[in-house]
């Protein structure tokens, strides 16, 4: 199993960030058998298609370069055009094959890894100048495992080649019975034939190489448990830290919350276990507003905040259940609610009037019973 630097051994599969770096880097799986094979192919049924329109142009190439006039060979003036008149036929053959061959290298590595470029990889890296690296990737195993495959390829195209002539040997021997140029072409036409059939038989080595390809880019990818942990704690952070952070947002949160208690017309209570600022104002709002809400110690401190700006502090338990349970800070309070808040600051509008008691209790507020148990989580 393979190991990094330090010893631990790569058991995860790599990651997307892992695999989206390697390709910015140019690492990508990569079947050099695969695109040989496709520019083989690709040669052969060209030659074999245009085989005689091709012969029949390089004949003329070669006329055109080897016959002229003398007058050309002393005038530099029409040297020079017969010259560019050979280049110019020469390009006219050439390009076409030359077009195809460009067209499958570019197109080849898309069926493997897909096509990439990656600017990174053409920047010198010194590293790869070093001998010692050097001689350690000639002794490695991949090495040893493209020098089986070498071996492998050439025993295979020895074997076709000899299956191929072995085949061929009547056609062959009857080529000496043929005018000259008659043997050339049906020569030509039997060699482009044998090496169609080569190409083909690398398509073996092709299929087996595809697979070792990615599966060992797959085993260079590979991680350790440390490593896709600390890749993990750059993407999301460090959960301490996200920890630490959500706790300080809590407690701004609460310090803004708790800044606003004393802008509160009414806090209602549990008595003790939860105690839920409102605020409301006629002239603006339309439905009261949940200014701050807490339990148990936040509960205590909304009390004592109410208690020092002389905020009245109603008990109605189930109300102030049914509102921390159900209500937002910020937000208007449930319409369910409506009726026994305006029950209680009713009362505080007549306490402030000083036409009721500060001891009265609000037991049986038309609060929805379902909404004074806790919210179920799951």
């Amino acid at each position: 199993m393979a190991e990094n630097q330090d010893g631990q051994e790569k058991t995860e599969q790599p990651t997307e960030k892992k695999l989206r770096e390697a390709r910015e880097k140019g690492q990508v799986p990569r079947s050099r058998e695969l695109a040989t094979v496709l520019m083989m192919l690709a040669a052969g049924l060209y030659f074999y298609a245009l085989g005689p329109n091709a012969m029949t142009q390089f004949e003329m190439l070669l006329r055109q370069g080897l016959l002229f006039d003398r007058q050309v060979a002393t005038d530099m003036g029409k040297a020079f055009d017969h010259i560019m008149a050979i280049f110019v036929l020469a390009w006219q053959i050439s390009w076409p094959f030359m077009l195809i061959m460009v067209v499958i290298a570019i197109v080849s590595p898309i069926f493997v890894g897909g096509w990439n470029f990656a600017p990174k990889a053409m920047a010198p890296n010194f590293k790869k100048l070093n001998p010692i690296t050097g001689l350690a990737k000639l002794f490695s195993l991949r090495s040893l495992l493209e020098l089986v495959k070498a071996v492998l390829k050439v025993l295979l195209i020895g074997l076709v080649a000899v299956i191929v002539i072995e085949q061929l040997l009547d056609q062959l021997l009857q080529l000496t019975r043929l005018s000259v140029l008659a043997a050339l072409a049906n020569a030509g036409e039997l060699v482009v034939l044998a090496f169609i059939i080569i190409s083909l038989s690398l398509i073996v080595v092709a299929l087996l190489d595809v697979p070792y390809q990615l599966w060992q880019h797959t085993q260079e990818m590979m991680m350790t448990h440390q490593e896709v942990k600390e890749e993990h704690k750059q993407q999301e952070g460090d959960p301490q830290v996200k920890g630490r952070i959500r706790q300080l947002q809590r407690e701004m949160a609460q310090r803004r919350m708790m800044q606003k208690v004393p802008e509160a017309d009414v806090v209602i209570t549990n008595p003790t276990h939860f105690a839920v600022a409102l605020q409301y104002d006629p002239q603006t709002m339309r439905e009261p507003i949940v200014l701050a809400m807490g339990a148990d110690m936040m509960a205590l401190q909304i009390r004592t905040l109410a208690k020092k700006h002389e905020v009245p502090i109603v008990e109605a338990p189930a109300l102030a259940r049914a509102l921390y349970y159900n209500a937002q800070e910020g937000a208007p309070i449930p319409w369910q609610l409506y009726r026994a808040v305006a029950a209680v600051l009713a009362y505080v509008y007549q306490l402030r009037d000083g036409q009721a008691v500060e001891t009265q209790r609000f037991d049986q507020l038309p609060v929805p019973e379902e909404m004074t148990q806790p919210p179920d989580r799951n």
